[in-house]
């Protein structure tokens, strides 16, 4: 049976465990469609560098337990992703009355979504419901994403009066255009699970009661794989996004060569001469 550690994130709004190599992470307000309390938005920011550093990816000697984090998994309680902001809250001025200080707040929220891009594991979101406005750009922000069949995509700004963050608009432009993205946000239709899988928003599509599970055996095999040349792949994809050819090309050379380097790719290059499946130290 696999070893389950709790990990203290200091408030209910906010979940955590790891297990198998997997960090969960579950905003767990569900009566309130998890949306984002300022208390969640706090843990969430404090938790996933914190995660990052528990990696320990492409560092000597990293982790080789059960414990070491090679992939985070994020969803939500219930029957939601995350219905973004709280709007009551937001609707109160968050008791900041300043601009300028709001604006600095944001400017510190948004460290969150900029984490989950260059996080040095893989992540992936599990959606069982909706993801809108501030929640539509976290799923976004992770690397790869699998919904229930009942689950959907809402930009949701324009319908409160907001251009929207969380870096919704870089993400939805890399991943579908600037077209169709200045579609989604200009209009906020509702994107069903299945105009998400075709647009290239949604990585699978399951049915509502397998997407636990099937999320899960998603993660451990990411988990299962290796650490390193994960984190220089994400590194690589990342790049390709912002750069230029010849520039991803000089650092896809450095890192493949540090990767052949490493006692994973001895270990991987054995395992495959030998017939079995590779067994990975983060080395």
């Amino acid at each position: 049976m696999s070893e389950v550690r709790p990990v203290d994130t200091g408030t209910p709004d906010l979940l955590c465990h790891i297990e198998d190599h997997v960090a969960v992470v579950t905003l767990n307000r569900p009566d309130a469609k998890n949306a984002l309390s300022l208390e969640m938005k706090e843990a969430l920011g404090e938790l996933v560098p914190k995660l990052d550093s528990a990696s320990g990816v492409g560092m000597n000697g990293g982790p080789e337990s059960g414990m070491g984090v090679r992939c985070l998994l994020l969803t939500g309680a219930g029957r939601a992703f995350c219905a973004g902001g709280d709007t009551k809250s937001m609707a109160k001025g968050d008791a900041i009355p300043r601009l300028d200080d709001r604006v600095r707040r944001v400017h510190r929220e948004h460290e969150f979504p900029a984490a989950l891009h260059e996080m040095s594991v893989p992540v992936i979101a599990a959606l069982p419901g909706a993801a809108a406005g501030a929640g539509f750009s976290i799923a976004l922000a992770c690397d790869l994403r699998i919904a229930a069949e009942t689950a959907f995509l809402i930009t949701s700004f324009g319908r409160v009066g907001l251009s929207g963050d969380y870096g919704g608009s870089w993400f939805l432009t890399q991943l579908v255009g600037p077209a169709k993205a200045r579609e989604l946000y200009f209009l906020s239709p509702r994107v069903s699970s299945q105009e998400c899988l075709r647009l290239g928003l949604f990585n699978w599509v399951v049915p509502d009661e397998e997407l636990g599970e099937r999320a899960m055996t998603i993660a451990r095999q990411v988990a299962s794989g290796p650490p390193i040349a994960h984190r220089y792949m994400k590194e690589n994809l990342n790049r390709a996004l912002t750069e230029d050819l010849r520039t991803c090309l000089a650092f896809e050379a450095d890192r493949q060569v540090r990767g052949a380097f490493s006692e994973d790719y001895q270990e991987a290059v054995s395992a495959f001469m030998e017939k079995r499946t590779p067994h990975f130290h983060n080395r």
